[in-house]
């Protein structure tokens, strides 16, 4: 196969191929996935449900669900799917198809996370204004742009990556669709735009990050300022969390992304790969849902 024309399928990463240790495979990504569609649907559900959380907040945090939906269920069912079925083949088609969907959720996840910083900010240091200017047409608005701007930027990243040739094979060193391991696959002279565009979308990931931390510096400054010492934890305790997740998403994606790549595949991609793809949305219900005592109650 020396190119993308005559590429028909790319084989995924296999767990084992003791059929007893492909079944465990199976097991525990049934679970995970479980853990991460479960509390999903409930907030989803919920907040659609219940008007009292038809809020600023609760609208970006069923946006945040409903991307970590698409998200886990772009990567996992196939890797499950080819344990239980003993093969680990994914379509042409299927390989761009899963590449423009963990673009577009992972993408469109940073930047709803993005919009509830500015949300809490504005919510904290500016509470007076909150309502003109987290009013819901604002709302709509900002979350509506950022998928556009997602939808074409994931649209613009999977043309770029499968527009080069393909000449090391059709063995993908991961569990989905990676575009890192795609790359290992690349002509050496055909790879350097799309190494480009990388570089460019962590330089774009990295300006949003930047703009988080500087919120949440503000939202803390003024936190600390609060007289009230059950005042100051409830806020730290909501947005220290939030800090937290954001930030091993945006480190973990960024050493997927840029560490030199190698011949061989190794466990830290692995974990790497989880860390990035699949723990966000197991986490996400948790830190902002579960968590949240309006939310528990219309549960």
């Amino acid at each position: 196969m020396s190119n993308q024309t005559t590429m028909t399928e790319f084989l995924l990463l296999g767990f084992s191929d003791v059929p007893e240790l492909q079944i465990l495979h199976f097991v525990v990504f049934l679970v995970l996935y479980l853990i991460s569609l479960l509390p999903n649907l409930l907030i989803v559900t919920a907040i659609a449900l219940d008007r009292h959380l038809h809020t600023p907040m609760y609208f970006f945090l069923m946006n945040l669900s409903i991307l970590d939906l698409g998200s886990i269920s772009a990567t996992i069912p196939k890797s499950m799917a080819n344990s239980l079925m003993n093969t680990s083949s994914i379509s042409y088609s299927g390989c761009v198809a899963q590449v423009f969907l963990v673009v577009f959720f992972t993408s469109a996840d940073f930047a709803i996370l993005t919009i509830m910083a500015y949300d809490r900010y504005v919510a904290i240091c500016q509470p007076l204004h909150y309502e003109t200017v987290m009013n819901r047409r604002a709302c709509v608005q900002m979350a509506a742009s950022a998928l556009i701007s997602v939808l074409l930027y994931s649209a613009v990243h999977t043309g770029n990556t499968f527009a080069i040739s393909f000449c090391g094979g059709n063995i993908v060193e991961q569990f989905f669709c990676e575009v890192p391991q795609l790359l290992k696959l690349a002509c050496s002279d055909s790879d350097f735009s799309e190494v480009g565009f990388l570089i460019f979308s962590v330089c774009l990931a990295s300006s949003c990050f930047i703009f988080i931390i500087v919120s949440y510096v503000q939202i803390f400054t003024t936190v600390l300022r609060i007289p009230s010492e059950q005042g100051r934890h409830k806020a730290f305790s909501t947005c220290l969390p939030h800090l937290i997740v954001v930030s091993l998403f945006i480190c973990t994606g960024t050493f997927a992304y840029l560490k030199p790549t190698s011949s061989s595949t190794s466990g830290l991609d692995l974990v790497v790969a989880v860390l990035y793809s699949v723990l966000p949305p197991m986490m996400n219900p948790i830190i902002y849902g579960m968590r949240n005592k309006e939310l528990k109650g219309a549960l």
